[in-house]
């Protein structure tokens, strides 16, 4: 199959990322992030989450962020909400926010270590969520996580997440993301998911969410792309990652993403530079280096005179 023209990527850093940071991030260096961030050719981002500051204290600015950012009306913003209640945190800036995700795992294990619920309880409550932001004009996706293995269970079956993701979607998740939590995925694997997605879950997109814990990633992408998935989520400088089980770090970071994809003719709309000009300033802010591979080798430069597409063009 031929390679997607072009592609849609939602940058999660300053929730996915800064949400698994140790110290907290002043709340002026996020704003300022979200905006470098805002202003890259990026379509969508995730700039928090309504969760308890007891439980993540690392968002409990969030609202002041979403109040002080300067973004783009061509930018949508999204924010995380795990239940009502953060919902309704979410509907008090309204006018801040484009999209609501939700979350749950497709692990019983990982759900209940995660959100101490059952999978079921999750979905019922979610599906409330899913209405109800629905009803308020916002636009929905629903996260699975561990849809590609469990670190404590093991394998999860193609048909677990996909029964999982048809609720989601019949709930009112336009959306639905696939997510490799603790970074378990191979290519062959992936590249059977997304075919298989693609004929059993009608009617909504589907996103890839890929970590690089185990160094595949950018090799599960370019699987996912050979499927037909058009649509990711990734964050800079590689920030970010799982709570539990400890260890299970990385999110694929989106200046890699960019730049395999802009080598390979794919488009994004995101100006790489400015990309990495804003993984810069996380890398300041954080005071340590980061897992950017792009970030460290700088993009790829090709003498004009010399353009290897024009000798040997993508198939």
């Amino acid at each position: 199959m031929p390679l997607p023209a072009a592609v849609k990527i939602r940058e999660v850093g300053p929730r996915d990322g800064f949400q698994n940071e140790p110290e907290t991030i002043a709340t002026e260096d996020k704003v300022r992030l979200v905006e470098m961030l805002a202003r890259t050719g990026l379509q969508r981002l995730e700039v928090t989450s309504f969760v308890r500051a007891d439980v993540v204290p690392q968002l409990a600015d969030g609202r002041e962020v979403l109040e002080r950012s300067v973004i783009p009306d061509d930018v949508s913003v999204s924010v995380l909400v795990p239940n009502m209640r953060g919902l309704e945190a979410a509907l008090e800036v309204r006018d801040k926010i484009d999209e609501v995700n939700v979350f749950l795992s497709a692990s019983e294990t990982h759900n209940r270590r995660n959100v101490n619920r059952s999978v079921e309880e999750s979905l019922t409550e979610l599906e409330r969520v899913l209405a109800r932001a629905t009803d308020s004009g916002l636009r929905c996706e629903g996260v699975i996580s561990t849809s590609f293995g469990c670190p404590y269970e093991g394998y999860v079956p193609f048909e677990r997440v996909f029964e999982i993701a048809k609720r989601l979607s019949v709930a009112g998740a336009v959306e639905v993301g696939f997510g490799d939590t603790t970074g378990m995925a191979n290519p062959v694997q992936v590249g059977e998911f997304f075919r298989r997605a693609e004929e059993e879950i009608v009617g909504a997109e589907l996103t890839a969410h890929f970590h690089n814990t185990r160094g595949q990633a950018l090799a599960n992408v370019l699987a996912a792309l050979e499927a037909g998935c058009d649509s990711y989520e990734s964050s800079f400088g590689e920030l970010g990652g799982c709570p539990v089980p400890a260890g299970a770090t990385g999110n694929i970071a989106t200046e890699d993403l960019v730049s395999m994809l802009h080598e390979m003719k794919v488009e994004t709309g995101i100006d790489l530079g400015k990309l990495l000009s804003a993984a810069g300033a996380a890398r300041e802010v954080l005071g340590r280096p980061l897992g950017s591979h792009t970030l460290v080798a700088g993009p790829v430069e090709w003498h004009p005179e010399r353009d290897p597409f024009k000798e040997n063009p993508p198939r």
